[in-house]
C-alpha cells in the first residue's frame, strides 16, 4: 500500500568522459578528479559554442597528433546515441543508464536551484542533485544510504517514510504488519474508523459493549463484571440504576405523548444486569430478541426480577458494590414492566426505551399478530425518531424529550444530560442512529428501512393506521 515508487538505487556521477559516457572512479584522488573534471568540462563546452568552428579545428588537430581523417560527425552521433528516452513514468528505473550532456546553464538541482557547476553531482529519475542538497523531505538530513523512497518528487529515507505513511494501530499502536502477500492488511471500523491489526479480533482485545471502539493499550476500559466492557466516553453519561433512569424513563413518556401517543397505563421500568434480563426473556412465551445480545425487554408475563436499586462504585477498572433487590412483577394489562440492561449511555438507554415503549403502545392498543419485521421495524424507527430529536433537533418537527426535561424531574445527573450536550455525546448518538439504519439483520434491519420509508412517505400516523388494517407497511 505504499503509493511511492521504490528506487533500488542511485548513482554518483563525477563528469563525462570523451564519448559524454557517466563513468564512475572510486581509487582517484579528489585532485586527478577535478583536473578532468575541468578539462573535460571546457573542451564540450567550447564544442557547444561553435560547433562549426570545432568542426574546422578537428582535421587540424588530427594531423598534428599523426591520426588521419576522423568523421567530423562521429561526436554528433555519439551525443545523439546516448541521448536520454522521453520522460516515461512506467518505464523501468535505470541507475546505471548514460546522463544526457546538458550545456552548463541547464543542469539545475533538484535542492537549492542553483546551477550545478563543475565537480560532483547526483542524478536519479532525471533530476540533479549536489550532493549535500539530496536531502530527505522530512527529517532534512542528507540522503546516504543506495536505497530511498520517493513520493512525487521528494525522496525521504526509507524509516522516515514509514514513519509518516505507513499505518500504526490505533490498538497497540505498532506499525501494522504486511499480510504473506506483503501488504498491509488492516480492519477499520465502518463509523468510527478506529484502524487495528486483524490479530486483535482474536486475542481478547476488550471492546467496548456501547460503541464497539477496542480498548487501546494506553486506555484502559472499565469491567461491568458481565463480560461486558465500556470505555470512558461512554461511561461519562451512562445509567447505572433503576433510580437514575427515571427521568429519562418520564421524558421518553412524554415525547410519545407530544406526537399524541400517550400511554394510558403506567408500566413500570427496571434497569438490571444481563444476567437478570436473559432470565427474564427466557421466562417470555412470546416476543422477539435482538442477537447476539438482547439489551431492553417489554413483558407480558409475571415475573420476579432482580433490579438495581443503588448506583454501583468504581474502582481498579471495574465495577465494585452492586446491589440489586427482587421485584415481584403482577401483570395487570397487557404489559407488565420494560427491562432495560444497566451501564450504557444516556442516549443508548434512551432509545432502548423508545424501542421498548413502542412495543408496549402497540400492545395496549390493540395491535395483534404483527410480523417480525411489521413490529420491529416501526419500533425501530420510533428509536431512531428520539435519537434524531435529540442529537438534531427539529429535523423531524418532532418533539424532543429534552423540552420535557425540566417538568419530568428536577434530579441532576447523567440522565439529564440533555440539553447542550458534548461534541462526544453527539456522537455516540450518531452512532447509535448508523447502528439502526446499517443493521443486518431481517426483523430489526430489513425491517426498519422499509417502516421508514413508510413512514417518510406517509407519515406516522397513517402508517400506524395502515398496519392496525393490514397489519402491513404502506407500500
Amino acid at each position: 500500500m505504499d503509493d511511492a515508487e521504490q528506487l533500488p538505487g542511485m548513482k554518483i556521477c563525477y563528469g563525462m568522459d570523451q564519448s559524454d559516457q557517466c563513468f564512475c572512479q572510486d581509487d582517484q584522488s579528489k585532485a586527478e578528479n577535478e583536473e578532468l573534471d575541468r578539462a573535460i568540462a571546457l573542451s564540450l563546452a567550447e564544442d557547444a559554442k561553435n560547433s562549426k568552428g570545432a568542426r574546422e579545428t578537428l582535421p587540424n588537430l588530427n594531423e598534428q597528433n599523426g591520426q588521419g581523417n576522423i568523421d567530423e560527425d562521429l561526436p554528433k552521433a555519439t551525443r545523439e546515441s546516448l541521448s536520454m528516452p522521453p520522460n516515461n513514468p512506467y518505464a523501468p528505473y535505470n541507475p546505471y543508464a548514460p546522463v544526457q550532456f546538458l550545456p552548463r546553464g541547464y543542469r539545475v538541482c533538484g535542492g537549492c536551484h542553483c546551477e550545478i557547476g563543475y565537480g560532483h553531482y547526483l542524478s536519479c529519475m532525471g533530476t540533479f542533485w549536489h550532493p549535500q542538497c539530496f536531502r530527505c523531505y522530512a527529517c532534512g538530513h542528507p540522503i546516504r544510504e543506495t536505497e530511498f523512497t520517493l513520493l512525487g518528487t521528494d525522496p525521504y529515507h526509507k524509516s522516515c517514510y514509514k514513519e509518516l505513511h505507513h499505518p500504526k494501530c490505533d490498538v497497540c499502536h505498532q506499525f501494522i504488519p504486511t499480510n504473506r502477500s506483503g501488504l498491509i492488511e488492516y480492519r477499520a471500523h465502518p463509523f468510527w474508523g478506529q484502524k487495528y491489526c486483524p490479530s486483535h479480533e482474536h486475542d481478547d482485545t476488550p471492546r467496548c459493549c456501547s460503541c464497539e471502539r477496542m480498548e487501546s493499550r494506553s486506555l484502559r476500559y472499565i469491567s461491568l463484571g458481565d463480560g461486558r466492557s465500556l470505555c470512558l466516553e461512554c461511561l461519562d453519561s451512562a445509567v447505572m440504576d433503576t433510580g437514575d433512569c427515571q427521568p429519562l424513563y418520564h421524558s421518553i413518556r412524554d415525547y410519545y405523548e407530544g406526537m399524541n401517543m400517550k400511554l394510558d397505563q403506567q408500566i413500570p421500568m427496571l434497569l438490571v444486569e444481563r444476567q437478570a434480563l436473559n432470565e427474564a426473556m427466557e421466562g417470555e412465551k412470546d416476543g422477539h430478541h435482538h442477537m447476539p445480545e438482547t439489551r431492553g425487554l417489554c413483558l407480558s408475563e409475571e415475573q420476579t426480577v432482580s433490579s438495581i436499586f443503588k448506583k454501583p462504585k468504581i474502582g481498579a477498572n471495574r465495577i465494585l458494590d452492586m446491589r440489586t433487590h427482587p421485584q415481584k412483577l403482577i401483570r395487570k394489562c397487557e404489559v407488565t414492566a420494560i427491562l432495560v440492561l444497566y451501564g450504557l449511555p444516556r442516549l443508548l438507554t434512551g432509545s432502548i426505551l423508545a424501542h421498548e415503549l413502542m412495543h408496549g403502545w402497540l400492545r395496549l392498543k390493540g395491535y395483534r399478530n404483527l410480523s417480525p419485521e411489521v413490529e420491529e421495524g416501526i419500533c425501530q424507527v420510533l428509536s431512531y425518531m428520539w435519537l434524531e430529536s435529540e442529537v438534531m433537533p427539529g429535523s423531524r418537527s418532532m418533539p424532543s424529550s429534552s423540552t420535557y426535561a425540566s417538568s419530568s424531574s428536577s434530579s441532576s445527573g447523567p440522565s439529564l444530560k440533555k440539553a447542550g450536550k458534548s461534541d462526544i455525546e453527539k456522537k455516540l448518538g450518531e452512532f447509535f442512529m448508523h447502528q439502526i439504519a446499517n443493521d443486518t439483520s431481517s426483523a430489526y434491519g430489513e425491517g426498519f428501512r422499509a417502516a421508514n420509508a413508510a413512514v417518510n412517505k406517509y407519515g406516522l400516523r397513517s402508517t400506524l393506521d395502515h398496519i392496525r388494517i393490514t397489519g402491513h407497511f404502506p407500500v
